[in-house]
């Protein structure tokens, strides 16, 4: 049987790489459910699948800046590792969603599918968990499954499946391409948000035909179900080529990756990473300010905030990440209602010592009928963080790497762009991937976490650094953090760990309300066995290193507790019947 490989749009940004139009890979596998892939991974058995931007190759560089790395290589962050104990203050726990839910939804009309982007957001009663192109529902109380698992495709598409398979494994036809899902529940308005990009594709091909969009779903009641017809289903057009009444950038149509989402009193707020969605090219951050309570009643209205590429510094905005409150009572009123936000500035593929605060004032004009959110940033010194190598795992059981005659993969722990913020007890929270070297041993993947004190003024905004850290395990590695903090300023941070000692493991720090991490490293979920996932394996088109979790998700609920959610390896399934073995699990844990 013949392996498609599909190259989904995601993730290098100034000046890493775009990988075949992002680093994110997926494969559709001929595979029937229930079976054994059988010769899906034979080496030397594959065809480009026609998603694939054939005009950008495997790593084509976007713009970057014209200066230096501010921080030499030799000044790698030097940083003591935290001991790793078992995990204290869990309250509801279970494991998430994983590879094999996705490949298997939809009766088998899915993609296998790498790494899992995390969507989680918690309210009501109610946890919502999102992985690439998947959804389900939890019990807060109990961490026990309330749904099926649903697919985004057809959530959003009227029914529409990504893809249409044969009884032979073979695809008929081919449906909208989707990727980075995103969940919030906004404290106020009792109302879940989810969102996640759309290609649009020629049925017939898979070719991109230009169609692009970020989809945006709101519950119409505070207790979400699955099904698409208890939610209002938005479609927000970002191809921004002057046509269908967007505007027109350079190198369009484009797509709005890795959308991120944060909310205020008055707006819901999505940015995006602008890339061409046919060759080079980036054009920046996008910032779009939407009316939050008119989404709750069913109408979309919109400000677009958008840059032909948004300066920063001395280069390119990416990855403005803004921000979300676990309360009502979180969000500032300055400056006639106020948005923050944070983001990175390591242009170089090197280190850096800055960051980013930004704030959207005047939100509350979002209410009427001429919106006018008016856009400021700072930049801040921050500690040394930079561009991270690949992770280890320990060595162990791989079928599927014995099966293609190769090497136990590495994990790719992607980039240093900010990850997930919280503006809570009047602080700024967030956390980034970065190289760090703990003492006698080489640099590995670590984190570095930023507590920010940020003030808005009219149209600006300044901003201090409160307390600043790394989370680091000696001669292991931390990879992916996202920190979910309560109104009283306690948090837990989640992230994968992993190393010459470990098996891929979702693990947790517990933080003060100083910023000042106040446990060691806790282990939520022990990794069962390494990644063996078709990514990493140079037969599959990897060159050694394994599409990991592109980003955890952390959220305090409405009692003081954090829901974390991660990746990790259960052990309970892989190849020969999947071509990638991860999964995620999923917890509440008391700070």
């Amino acid at each position: 049987m013949s392996q498609i490989r599909r190259a989904r749009l995601h993730h290098r940004i100034p000046v890493f790489a775009l990988v075949a139009a992002g680093s994110l890979v997926a494969a559709l596998v001929s595979v029937s459910i229930g079976a054994p892939a059988q010769s899906e991974t034979q080496p030397g058995n594959q065809e480009t699948h026609p998603f694939a931007p054939q005009d950008q190759g495997p790593d084509i560089p976007a713009p970057k800046s014209h200066a230096p790395s501010r921080v030499p290589a030799k000044n790698v962050p030097q940083v003591n590792g935290l001991p790793v104990t078992a995990a204290s203050g869990v309250n509801a726990q279970t494991d998430g969603l994983s590879m094999r839910d996705q490949r298997t939804s939809n009766n088998g009309n899915a993609f296998s599918l790498e790494p899992p982007d995390q969507g989680l957001c918690v309210g009501n009663g109610t946890v919502i968990e999102g992985i690439n192109d998947i959804f389900a529902t939890y019990n807060a109380a109990t961490g026990a499954r309330t749904s099926g698992v649903e697919s985004y495709a057809p959530f959003f598409n009227n029914g529409a499946l990504e893809v249409v398979r044969n009884p032979d494994g073979t695809i008929s036809s081919f449906g909208p391409f989707m990727s980075d899902p995103k969940c919030y529940y906004d404290p106020e308005l009792g109302r879940f948000y989810m969102t996640i990009l759309q290609l649009g594709t020629d049925p017939a091909t898979g070719a991109f035909n230009g169609d692009s969009f970020e989809d945006i779903a709101v519950s119409k009641t505070s207790t979400p179900t699955t099904d698409p017809n208890d939610w209002f289903l938005y479609k927000l057009n970002v191809r921004n080529d002057g046509t269908q009444g967007t505007p027109s950038h350079t190198g369009c149509p484009c797509l709005g990756d890795q959308p991120l989402i944060g909310a205020d009193r008055y707006g819901f707020y999505l940015t995006t990473n602008e890339f061409p969605i046919s060759g080079p090219g980036f054009n920046g951050a996008q910032i779009y300010a939407f009316d939050k309570q008119a989404l709750a009643n069913g109408t979309m209205k919109v400000q677009r905030i958008e840059d032909d590429g948004t300066p920063l510094a001395e280069g390119t905005a990416y990855s403005v990440q803004p921000a979300t409150s676990p309360s009502a009572d979180q969000w500032s009123n300055a400056a006639n209602g106020t948005e923050f936000a944070l983001s990175a500035l390591e242009f170089t593929g090197g280190f850096d010592n800055r960051i980013a605060t930004w704030a959207l004032t005047n939100t509350q004009s979002l209410t009427t009928a001429t919106p006018d959110v008016q856009v400021s940033k700072t930049v801040m010194g921050s500690e040394v963080y930079g561009f991270p190598p690949a992770a280890e795992q320990k060595a162990g059981p791989v079928p599927q790497a014995k099966a293609l005659h190769a090497k136990e993969n590495l994990l790719a722990s992607n980039d240093d762009r900010m990850n997930q913020v919280v503006y809570a007890a009047g602080k700024l929270w967030s956390g980034l991937n970065s190289a760090v070297k703990t003492p006698n041993y080489h640099t590995t993947a670590g984190i570095a976490y930023f507590v920010v004190s940020p003030t808005a003024s009219g149209s600006k905004v300044s901003a201090t650094m409160s307390h600043q850290g790394y989370v680091a395990a000696t001669g292991q590695s931390t990879i992916f953090p996202s920190i979910g903090v309560t109104p009283s300023g306690a948090g837990v941070m989640t992230f994968s760990l992993t190393g010459k000692r470990f098996f891929p493991t979702s693990a947790i720090v517990h933080l003060a309300p100083s910023g000042a991490v106040n446990s060691g490293i806790q282990i939520l979920a022990n990794g069962a066995a390494p990644a063996d996932g078709f990514s990493g394996y140079p037969a599959q088109g990897g060159a050694g290193e394994e599409r990991w979790g592109d980003y955890s998700a952390a959220v305090a609920d409405s009692s003081g507790k954090v829901w974390v959610a991660s990746e990790y390896i259960p052990g309970t399934y892989g190849f020969p019947q999947f071509i990638g073995n991860w999964g995620t699990y999923v917890a509440s844990v008391t700070p």
